[in-house]
């Protein structure tokens, strides 16, 4: 039993921890209006009972924890209305084994321990291994398709690159600036998009994104930032990816798996 923090720090911290929140809820979903919801229902749950944060020491552990107790509750639906490639990833979903998605973004997108992730959702620190290897074996069953790099290190462009290439998918090509993307976007149409933020020429990775779907069907991105907090506002569209800066292969092999599996990609405003 730990002592929860103030009420004013509490309300601090459940802040600087929303974005993340916000990410999961968003990937957990695949839309971002739903997802949006289930983080509120969280938060309005919290203004009435704040026990979770007497119960673990952990904030963001309790935080995700409460969330998801009102996730499972619900059964875990999503938007009734979704179309496209929301409803897509909603027919996928229910072809996967119960739970093994969320322990999967958990423990790879959001970073959890083992130990965190059995505690966020109430199970033994067995069962969610035995999660995360089922959930492992699903996404690897995922479809091969190309992928565009929007990348202006070349270090970590190369390091993408294998990546994916081993994963079995297929390098489109590398752009670092928005210019090159989208002149490469039109020559290959990809099926995914690993994407920066920030470019060499200080133009945008989001800009570019949003070119190229201009001239395509939508396509699956992953953001790749060290800033996701910046993108996580809330106040525009989403992506439903996206990854902190540094990564680790074991998130950039995730998140692959599961956009290629299971995605939903609105245009970004900048």
């Amino acid at each position: 039993m730990s002592t929860a923090p103030s009420e004013k720090k509490l309300s601090l911290i459940v802040a600087n921890l929303l974005p993340y929140l916000r990410r999961h809820a968003r990937a957990l979903t695949g839309d971002q209006k739903t997802g949006d919801t289930y983080a509120a229902i969280t938060l309005e749950a919290l203004l009435s009972d704040r026990s979770v944060f007497d119960q673990i020491e952990n904030p963001k552990v309790a935080l995700f924890h409460a969330f998801h107790l009102i996730w499972a509750s619900a059964g875990a639906p999503t938007g009734a209305d979704e179309t496209g490639l929301a409803k897509r990833a909603q027919e996928h979903l229910r072809r996967l084994t119960p739970n093994t998605r969320e322990a999967l973004l958990l423990h790879t997108i959001e970073d959890f321990s083992l130990d965190d992730v059995a505690l966020i959702m109430g199970i033994d620190v067995e069962n969610a291994a035995h999660l995360l290897a089922v959930a492992e074996a699903e996404m690897a069953d995922s479809i091969s398709g190309r992928v565009m790099v929007i990348e202006d290190e070349a270090i970590i462009a190369l390091d993408l690159q294998g990546i994916v290439s081993d994963m079995g998918h297929e390098i489109t090509g590398v752009a670092s600036t928005q210019s090159e993307a989208v002149a490469l976007g039109a020559q290959v149409k990809p099926d995914l998009i690993l994407s920066d933020i920030q470019l060499a020429d200080g133009s945008s990775g989001i800009d570019a994104v949003n070119d190229i779907m201009k001239a395509a069907a939508a396509i699956p991105v992953i953001f790749i930032t060290a800033f996701p907090e910046r993108l996580l506002t809330g106040e525009r569209p989403e992506p439903a990816f996206v990854i902190t800066k540094p990564y680790s292969e074991e998130q950039v092999r995730s998140a692959v798996s599961q956009a290629m599996f299971f995605s939903s990609t609105e245009t970004l405003v900048s």
